[in-house]
């Protein structure tokens, strides 16, 4: 009896700590995924291909910030669940040095809306919603730079691209971890977490136009854990094999492969957000030579091309 009168008083309490903020826009237009052209200059298109990985997508916004520095101009951004977070505000505008500012100031606790059902236990409306806040709710057209949200789509298991519409629910959708995340009901469709079959999506990127892919791989891999303790422990380890042979099948098609160093995912404060973003920034920085280099190799055939007579370029071979 007083188990039950105690938890009667603390009921309140522990309400109040799920406690969070009203959805500033609830009615918003759906995205969908658009054909467009791909994206044509005399430049290299260079793009940047952003994986998934929770909470480590932190090291992004490092790897952002050193390309930022180094005036290494990207074109197209993609991105696949936590990629597709970050990706949507550097898409919006943000620059490394403003994502990091942000990253430190966001309360990930308001972004828990937890509502636990046999479908999931966070509904991701939250997320939605402090994206759309983020960007002014701005459509993923009205974007500074040509974005792509990948998602899954749950009943046929195909790879959609959004592309057009809300950004918020584009992003909430290719973040919506199975079983964790309620799926996410587009246009009849239900849609989750764009890992399943793009955990960093390089041949999209190729799709779209880019001459030259930056892909930022932040997962975690199978040699991180040594010591499998129980069945969870198991069934992780399994699951991180079976995503290499996808993952290695994407990242083939890149020519710059960033892997921050991270390690095992650390419990996330103000601390290991700061670890993380430079974990990131060593990453890139190492990287950068090699950038460089494969930019000018891109530039000088760009450029050779032009300056061919078209007549030459279009004429048939002798027989």
């Amino acid at each position: 009896m007083l188990f039950k009168l105690c938890a009667l008083l603390c009921l309140p309490l522990l309400l109040a700590s799920c406690a969070t903020p009203p959805i500033q826009y609830k009615d918003v237009i759906e995205p969908q995924s658009i054909s467009i052209a791909p994206v044509r200059s005399e430049q290299p298109v260079v793009a940047l291909a952003l994986g998934s990985g929770g909470d480590r997508g932190f090291a992004h916004i490092g790897v952002i910030k050193v390309l930022d520095a180094n005036d290494i101009g990207i074109d197209i951004v993609l991105g696949t669940s936590a990629g597709s977070v970050v990706g949507a505000l550097y898409a919006g505008g943000y620059n490394g040095v403003e994502l990091e500012k942000l990253a430190l100031e966001m309360d990930r606790g308001k972004l828990r809306d937890f509502d636990f059902s046999m479908r999931g236990y966070v509904r991701g409306e939250q997320l939605q919603d402090f994206i759309n806040r983020t960007l002014n709710n701005r459509s993923i057209e009205q974007l500074e730079k040509p974005f792509f949200a990948i998602a899954t789509q749950l009943g046929s298991g195909k790879t959609v691209v959004f592309n057009h519409g809300n950004t918020g629910m584009a992003v909430r959708a290719s973040s919506s971890i199975p079983g964790v995340f309620y799926p996410v009901r587009i246009g009849g469709e239900e849609y989750v977490d764009g890992d399943l079959k793009k955990p960093v999506p390089v041949k999209l990127a190729r799709e779209m136009g880019a001459d030259f892919i930056i892909a930022v791989d932040i997962s975690q891999q199978p040699k991180d854990y040594p010591v499998l303790k129980n069945i969870l422990d198991i069934l992780k380890q399994s699951l991180r094999i079976m995503r290499q042979s996808v993952l290695g099948n994407e990242l083939e098609s890149a020519q710059i492969v960033i892997r921050p160093d991270i390690g095992v995912t650390p419990e996330i404060d103000e601390s290991s957000k700061l670890r993380l973003i430079k974990i990131g920034e060593d990453a890139a920085t190492a990287a950068l030579p090699q950038i460089r280099d494969r930019l000018q190799k891109i530039t000088a055939e760009k450029m050779s091309v032009r300056a061919t007579p078209q007549s030459v370029v279009n004429s048939p071979q002798a027989p």
